[in-house]
């Protein structure tokens, strides 16, 4: 990974960082978590990052082996093994930062909500719940299972759900962390709709760093 800068640190943690420490790189992983993306895709997914940084940032993954690259056809982006072990990492790092009390305005990507989900999933509220949900966002479908006290999200709709949640990101954002409420919102529940609405009830997001509680709470994500 030649003209990267580096720490110059033995240390796991730096080197790490000599990785995946530029600006985007933790958030092109993100957008990749739950499968490949054509480069057109992860744009739309990082608005804020310009072609040439995204495509620097790219090269700069798949030469550090956390990304490859698929040539057929239109130029597709996947997590390696290596790269796919960041995931829990991610996750963990969303829910800490969930705690900040700086909150900026702008919208979550698809992708971002469901890692957000997945971040603020509270075990306690499913420790005997066990179903399996399809999310359509616009175009996108998801694959959302919960078993007991454990969620995997996966891209693409699953085989047999036992629910249906059809809606858009922004909305599914407001319901699932407070800002909305269910039956106020624009959204559609097909099969079983007990489940359908428990699905909602299964997220919370901590408290900022400067409250005295611990306890979660509702406010929105982001």
């Amino acid at each position: 990974m030649t003209g990267l800068r580096s720490y110059g640190d033995p240390c796991g943690i730096a080197r790490a960082l000599d990785l995946v420490g530029e600006r985007w790189a933790l958030l092109i992983v993100r957008e990749l978590l739950l499968g490949p993306k054509r480069f057109t895709d992860l744009r739309d997914g990082l608005a804020g990052a310009s072609p040439n940084v995204l495509s620097q940032r790219l090269r700069e993954l798949e030469g550090g082996g956390v990304v490859r690259r698929h040539k057929v056809g239109a130029p597709t982006y996947e997590l390696t093994d290596w790269g796919r072990e960041l995931h829990p990492l991610l996750v963990q790092l969303g829910r800490w930062g969930a705690r900040s009390p700086v909150r900026p305005a702008g919208a979550l990507s698809v992708d971002a909500l469901m890692i957000a989900l997945e971040a603020t999933f509270v075990a306690c509220e499913a420790a005997e719940l066990r179903a399996t949900y399809e999310l359509r966002l616009g175009e996108e479908r998801f694959s959302i299972e919960v078993d007991r006290a454990t969620i995997t999200l996966a891209r693409g709709a699953p085989r047999a759900p036992d629910a249906v949640i059809a809606t858009d990101p922004a909305t599914l954002r407001a319901v699932v962390f407070g800002d909305q409420k269910l039956a106020d919102a624009p959204v559609e529940l097909q099969g079983d709709r007990r489940l359908a609405r428990t699905f909602f009830r299964l997220f919370a997001r901590p408290r900022s760093t400067r409250s005295t509680r611990s306890t979660p709470s509702r406010a929105p994500a982001g």
